[in-house]
């Protein structure tokens, strides 16, 4: 994967956590001009560990990786948002969400396919 797409798809997933986050913030805080002290905090560590994601080139989402990166605490709250925002980003952000399926759906794929390669 050539280093421009590589950079494109680590944007795209800061865009995408840090939408889920605000949507988050905005429903279950009341963050109506920007996000509450704890959701800032979290949205500044997820855009951390994207810029420093050395698997970028082939994980599609982070709960897809091989390495957990993120420190227990802010993994729960992160998986927390997800479960929050994932189901309502079709009426938020539809084409990230479309994306989103597409890309979980090739992935599950390709690791079948690895699956029944590795059995052989």
């Amino acid at each position: 994967m050539s280093r421009n797409k590589i950079e494109s798809k680590r944007e795209r997933e800061k865009q995408t956590v840090s939408l889920m986050i605000r949507l988050y913030c905005r429903e279950k805080h009341g963050g109506k001009c920007g996000l509450c002290p704890e959701c800032d905090a979290l949205q500044q560590y997820a855009v951390m560990r994207s810029e420093k994601c050395p698997f970028m080139e082939t994980k599609t989402f982070c709960s897809n990786c091989r390495v957990h990166c993120y420190k227990p605490d802010m993994r729960e709250k992160i998986r927390e948002v997800m479960r929050f925002s994932g189901p309502r980003m079709m009426f938020h952000h539809p084409v990230l969400a479309v994306r989103h399926v597409i890309e979980s759906k090739k992935e599950k794929r390709r690791l079948e396919r690895e699956g029944v390669e590795k059995t052989r």
